[in-house]
């Protein structure tokens, strides 16, 4: 093929969430292109109890530790005054709230998964999560009954509705396979503005999981190299230490025995989850090899890391999530003084790759999770950052 017979790179789209710009190159499937290959399960597997509480009994609960709000979960708490206020008007206007989705572990810990932003919102009214709770504002029926009003201040036969109200969830059990969870959350995730997919997992882990995550991505290195990626607020930032950290434990081997993304993603969290599966000495390696990877692509690569980079552009484009995988990766084998000396060949043959090879763009652009996109991409920036300026 000659470079006159490359198509027009498609149109680069950054994700997008309450109309503001998250940083991330949108992925997307190809239309000819094979979908993730979804791994079958039993449906005999599932386990889902409907269980029924007041709200005073969940709200117990969640301040007990019993019932879990996933901590330092933000996207669970950007409704806005007028949302909060009309819900808690709901509530009080006797409206049945939708079902609950929780998962339960096997020390009996529930985790809320679906539902998460009302429940935080009932929970800050009412037992006052930020310091006196807040005002009830832009009501439509009960304006003139507590419009302006705290929980505190509300007439008691209004605080008992509230706490009496009843509430519906299906709990799924432990016993279910957490793949065959991640995929019941996805199906049922179609609330107002539902969870990505990296939301759903931080739902359904453990603490050891996500501070394994979020010291990997408080790291100066990984800000630095990123723009100031830490703490995004759709988890952007988790999801890709979770990438490296999957291809760093399992490599593309191990990426080919899931075949899809979602699939590697979440036996990665399990695993992390779990010092048996990877110890605490194994975590510091990891953060390790993360950081180093983070130092050598900003050494390298400058504020245009990890985002595509043709030859002729001008700009910065957003970071996309398969040159992240494939280059931290790559560069944390290598010493920076190496990579120093040779940083302008390997940013030369880069942009080449970017601008020339339709192959590779293809693989970093659409249905990235393929499996033969996956070795295609790691395989040539692996070749690459080896032979450059050699």
């Amino acid at each position: 093929m000659t470079t006159s017979d490359i198509p027009e790179p498609a149109k680069i789209t950054e994700e997008h969430f309450l109309d503001t710009g998250t940083g991330v190159e949108a992925e997307t499937e190809a239309e000819d292109g094979p979908p993730e290959i979804a791994r079958p399960w039993d449906p005999e597997q599932i386990r889902v109890n409907t269980k029924q509480f007041s709200l005073r009994n969940a709200l117990d609960m969640i301040e007990d530790g019993s019932l879990e709000l996933a901590p330092d979960f933000q996207r669970g708490r950007v409704w806005k005054s007028r949302q909060k206020s009309r819900l808690i008007e709901s509530v009080l206007l006797q409206i049945p709230l939708p079902a609950f989705y929780f998962a339960e572990d096997t020390d009996g810990l529930m985790r809320v998964v679906d539902g998460l932003q009302r429940l935080s919102t009932i929970y800050d009214f009412v037992r006052g999560g930020d310091e006196r709770g807040f005002e009830l504002r832009g009501l439509e029926y009960l304006q003139s009954a507590v419009e302006g009003k705290r929980f505190e201040d509300l007439p008691a036969p209004w605080k008992r509705r509230i706490h009496n109200t009843q509430i519906v969830a299906n709990v799924i059990d432990p016993t279910t396979p957490s793949d065959v969870m991640y995929d019941i959350f996805k199906r049922i995730n179609t609330g107002g503005t539902p969870l990505n997919a990296q939301e759903i997992r931080h739902c359904m882990s453990k603490d050891r999981s996500r501070n394994i995550l979020r010291k990997m991505t408080s790291t100066t290195e990984f800000n630095e190299a990123t723009n100031n990626m830490g703490g995004h607020i759709r988890m952007n930032d988790r999801e890709m230490a979770l990438r490296f950290a999957a291809f760093w434990l399992m490599g593309t081997d191990g990426y080919a025995q899931y075949a899809a993304m979602d699939s590697f993603l979440q036996r990665t969290t399990t695993m992390l989850d779990n010092e048996k599966h990877v110890t605490e000495a194994r975590v510091e390696d990891l953060v390790a090899a993360f950081r180093k990877a983070m130092v050598n692509a900003r050494l390298v690569f400058g504020e245009q890391a990890f985002r595509k980079w043709p030859l002729e552009s001008s700009g910065r484009n957003p970071i996309n999530r398969a040159l992240f995988e494939a280059w931290s990766i790559t560069l944390a084998r290598y010493e920076a003084r190496d990579l120093e000396r040779r940083r302008e060949a390997i940013v030369d043959a880069a942009r080449w790759l970017m601008t020339n090879d339709y192959q590779y763009l293809e693989a970093i652009t659409f249905s990235t999770g393929d499996v033969r996109r996956v070795m295609l991409r790691f395989g040539i920036t692996a070749k690459v950052a080896e032979e450059a300026g050699r």
